[in-house]
């Protein structure tokens, strides 16, 4: 019989859809005083998946992956997707989105992302928000599942999570 025991630390990101640059730098600062320091940044890449944010957000849309130096526990990830959520609507300009702020984790196992919908490869939490693995680390890499973002998938989002798991692997064997 398995006992309970506490989950292993997690370390923030963020992803972050926008077509506002200095809007999205103001966010940044917003985000940095909720959440800390940020430990790396993606660079801003165009996003043309589709058109479905374009009319809140504007057009052309980037994508931005931002790493915190938080680390936290897993079952906070509904009060950070409530509190990005708040986020958007603060930065929000008549009622529409300018920016889409999207929370999650990292473990040296895997990516998991917080969303408000739910889907058949989602985890309610608590709240009503759900919880999903986008990515899993095999063979060296992370690993797309059948609903992964077509964006998380691609070699950009790959190599900045490779990234950040070495950042967070150095942190948990310090802590260790």
């Amino acid at each position: 019989m398995g006992l309970p025991s506490r989950p292993e630390p997690a370390q923030l990101f963020l992803g972050m859809l926008y077509a506002d640059p200095a809007l999205a730098d103001s966010a940044l600062r917003f985000l940095e005083n909720s959440f800390g320091d940020i430990l790396l940044a993606s660079p801003g890449l165009a996003w043309d998946h589709s058109r479905f944010y374009e009319d809140e957000l504007g057009w052309p849309i980037t994508r931005k992956f931002v790493l915190f130096d938080r680390l936290l526990d897993p079952s906070e990830l509904p009060d950070i997707k409530r509190e990005t959520n708040e986020m958007e609507r603060a930065f929000a300009h008549e009622g529409r989105r300018k920016v889409n702020l999207d929370p999650g984790y990292l473990t040296l196992s895997k990516i998991v992302l917080a969303s408000t919908k739910n889907y058949a490869h989602r985890i309610y939490l608590r709240d009503g928000i759900y919880a999903e693995v986008t990515l899993y680390f095999r063979g060296g890499t992370y690993v797309p599942h059948l609903f992964t973002y077509r964006d998380y998938r691609e070699k950009n989002a790959i190599d900045f999570f490779l990234s950040a798991r070495q950042l967070f692997r150095q942190r948990f064997a310090q802590r260790t």
